[in-house]
């Protein structure tokens, strides 16, 4: 029963002993810690980086635009490979096979997949 309160008491002592430490180490933030966060929010913006962000946005907007040019005139050229294509076919039969329609075919699908990956270049 003596080791049960002594047990007891040395208990209570030491948590009064730890009580305040455990509270101000919970609740007192950094100095540090608060000065930057009053930094980040009192910086004013900085004009430099406003044109710097401006300018960037308009060479993406140029950039884009140019490859929407580049893929209009490659898929009209695509578009008359393709027509040259069925030409030589109509004018093939089942027992001729031209070399231009072979070459035809090379070509449309080199361009095919060019503009495919300019596509895709865009997403």
């Amino acid at each position: 029963m003596r080791l049960n309160r002594l047990l007891f008491l040395q208990t209570i002592m030491l948590s009064l002993l730890l009580l305040p430490t455990m509270a101000t180490s919970q609740t007192t933030p950094s100095p540090l810690a608060a000065g930057q966060q009053d930094a980040v929010v009192q910086t004013p913006p900085n004009p430099e980086d406003e044109s710097r962000r401006r300018m960037e946005r308009d060479m993406v907007k140029k950039a884009n635009q140019e490859r929407q040019e580049k893929l209009q005139k490659d898929t009209d050229k695509l578009f008359a490979l393709a027509t040259e294509l069925k030409s030589y076919v109509d004018k093939s039969n089942e027992n001729t096979l031209s070399l231009d329609v072979i070459k035809k075919a090379d070509e449309i699908e080199k361009l095919a997949r060019s503009v495919k990956d300019k596509m895709k270049a865009g997403y």
